[in-house]
């Protein structure tokens, strides 16, 4: 559920932690941390608040959106899946998706698609759908990716959510351009 500052008051009370300060202490817990399982839950729950728009200048301010992008070269795949997944949730904001791009986060998204796990796929294809844009489509929109989105959009038996994700990114970005 979205929130807003009277809701964030009301959940927190007088004197409880605010969300920039919450966040801040995920993020100081997440470099601090040294078992892959306890990074994983810290960076599962920084991507869940990734989703809602309250919190996106805060995401900015800590740098949390180049931190999902770091992940995403862990050798770990729930780390990756769960950077992915914070991307994914934040890059509908533009001021979000111009970050990961100057960050160099479209590389490591683009190689998220032959991912072996399901979800790290479907979050990169929601992420490539939103970050695609006139600025940057010559490194999104190469023969070798629009391949890869191809054969997910044609692999319906497979998996309908790659299949719906793929073509409605083909649609969005290649409708005219063949």
């Amino acid at each position: 559920m979205f929130t807003n500052d009277r809701r964030q008051q009301e959940r927190t009370g007088r004197y409880g932690t605010s969300r920039v300060e919450f966040l801040q202490e995920l993020v100081t817990q997440f470099q601090n941390a040294s078992a892959d399982e306890t990074r994983e839950k810290i960076l599962a729950n920084l991507a869940n608040f990734a989703y809602d728009p309250y919190n996106y200048n805060f995401l900015r301010q800590l740098n949390v959106l180049e931190l999902f992008i770091d992940c995403l070269t862990e050798p770990s795949e729930k780390l990756v899946e769960f950077g992915m997944g914070g991307i994914c949730n934040s890059c509908v904001d533009p001021a979000n998706s111009a970050i990961v791009t100057e960050f160099g986060g479209i590389p490591p998204i683009i190689q998220c698609l032959s991912s072996p796990v399901r979800n790290t796929v479907n979050y990169a294809l929601g992420a490539l759908y939103y970050i695609c844009n006139d600025f940057n489509k010559e490194e999104i929109l190469k023969p070798e990716v629009i391949d890869i989105i191809k054969r997910y959009a044609a692999a319906e038996d497979v998996s309908v959510s790659f299949s719906n994700l793929a073509k409605a990114f083909l649609n969005k970005h290649l409708s005219g351009n063949e």
